[in-house]
């Protein structure tokens, strides 16, 4: 059986736009004459999934994700290129999509089960079991047109995931329902991701992409700019929507221009190895542990906005004492700091900083959001130094941090500047944390003996009764 799941080869897609409908007309009693527009939702895709992988596609809208997923799904034909599904595949397109509005829930259930490939019997036997996930009561015996978008996305997904597909496709459909069920989903999705099953996954939700993907591409006007780590990709994206019309074409260039280089599986590989190299080193006591600052910790891809009207410099984090550091002893205090210099007369001004993992997830962060919190004029020429004190309560590892500056700026608001991985930071153990995962909640376990002897062992590995 091959390794790959997904191979797209070479694919287009152009669509035909009348100004007029009866343009069509005309062009079938004038044979040969044109009278359409030709628009290019897909150019030159190529693309391969492994078996097992979760991939995420990310991109404005209209920038031709959507198209993809139906031409892998089969519900559209590319113009031009090929493309090769391997395994049962099971899409949950746009809103609606597939159910008819005059049947019932129940109705759809066994109409799309039969598409999907399940007989009437088997449909049957889970039935309870879809009808459970979704939770719409008794509008799975009401005609679909009658229901929210999150009742249609509940039933949709439900009657997706039920067949146990080799390929989930899922289209932003998550997005509208509400939180307890996107639990549910993201629950579902991570069971499919655990017996191998392979996952396409479109979200404009840039914390759902870096949790649940291995990997990720990011399309813009039809084309595939990049596939790379889902961090990476994101942070492009992200620095693409928000470039201003005079640098979004150099922005564009620069995304295109990383694509030869790009190599996510390798890059995978990379961030496992270091996360390994991350634990706490055995033998060694808290006390041997000192908070330093190490030159060749410094972030292998730093992503900054293009600026308007200001400037962030120098972004680091320093002791109580004033001490520049990288190498940080957990449960202690420290301060993040950055300075901004402002080239142009901004109001509204706000500050913010995160802290990410290594994967990209976003940790916690603080921002200058209140109006009693903002600046709300300051003059070209201004130069701030920003301070955010924080206890560091995290679990060792490495991590990253953001600095970002917005405000009005010639009567709009955007970023006046943003710094994506700009400064990394690395966390020593604690020996007197029992904690496990990344943030450490200080918690004090209590062992009673309700009866009989134990015997535990103290620091240095004695026993003792």
């Amino acid at each position: 059986m091959s390794d790959i799941a997904i191979s797209v080869h070479h694919v287009s897609k152009c669509f035909k736009r009348y100004r007029h409908p009866v343009d069509r007309l005309k062009e079938i009693f004038w044979p040969g004459k044109n009278l359409a527009e030709s628009f290019h939702a897909l150019r030159d895709i190529n693309l391969q999934v492994f078996r097992g992988q979760t991939l995420g596609i990310v991109g404005r809208n209209g920038s031709g994700k959507s198209t993809l997923l139906q031409i892998i799904a089969g519900t559209l034909t590319p113009t031009e290129g090929e493309v090769n599904v391997n395994g049962r595949v099971s899409a949950l397109l746009e809103l609606g999509s597939g159910f008819n509005p005059e049947f019932t829930g129940r109705q759809n259930v066994f109409f799309n089960g039969q598409l999907l490939g399940l007989k009437p019997e088997e449909i049957e036997e889970k039935f309870d079991a879809i009808a459970a996930f979704a939770d719409i009561g008794d509008f799975i015996d009401q005609p679909v047109k009658t229901y929210s978008n999150g009742m249609y996305v509940r039933l949709g997904f439900a009657v997706a995931t039920s067949v146990d597909p080799d390929i989930l496709i899922v289209d932003e459909a998550l997005s509208v329902g509400d939180e307890a069920f996107q639990r549910k989903c993201f629950s579902r999705i991570h069971e499919i991701q655990d017996r191998g099953g392979t996952i396409l996954f479109v979200s404009h939700s840039a914390t759902s992409i870096i949790q649940l993907c291995d990997s990720a591409v990011l399309m813009d006007r039809g084309e595939m700019l990049l596939e790379h780590t889902p961090k990476m990709i994101v942070s492009k994206y992200q620095k693409l929507i928000y470039a201003d019309s005079a640098t979004a074409a150099h922005v564009r260039q620069e995304i295109q221009q990383l694509k030869a280089a790009s190599e996510p599986k390798n890059m995978l590989q990379k961030v496992v190895s270091r996360r390994q190299q991350n634990g706490q080193a055995p033998g060694k006591r808290q006390s041997d542990y000192r908070d330093y600052y190490d030159p060749n910790l410094v972030p292998d891809h730093l992503v900054r906005y293009p600026s308007r009207g200001a400037t962030i410099q120098d972004p680091h984090i320093r002791t109580l004492k004033g001490k520049r550091v990288n190498h940080l002893i957990a449960r202690e205090t420290y301060t993040y700091t950055y300075e901004v210099e402002f080239a142009k007369t901004a109001s509204h001004v706000r500050f913010g900083m995160l802290v990410k993992t290594v994967s990209g997830f976003e940790l916690a962060g603080a921002s200058f959001l209140a109006t009693s919190q903002s600046i709300k004029h300051v003059e070209a020429g201004t130069k701030l130094m920003l301070e955010f004190q924080f206890k560091c309560m995290l679990a060792p590892d490495v991590y990253f941090l953001n600095a970002g500056v917005s405000g009005i700026v010639e009567g709009e608001f955007t970023y006046l500047d943003r710094c994506v991985d700009v400064a990394m930071f690395r966390v020593q153990p604690c020996e007197e944390s029992c904690g496990t995962g990344v943030v450490d909640l200080l918690v004090e376990p209590q062992l009673t003996i309700a009866s009989g002897q134990v015997h535990r062992e103290n620091r240095d590995g004695i026993s003792v009764g």
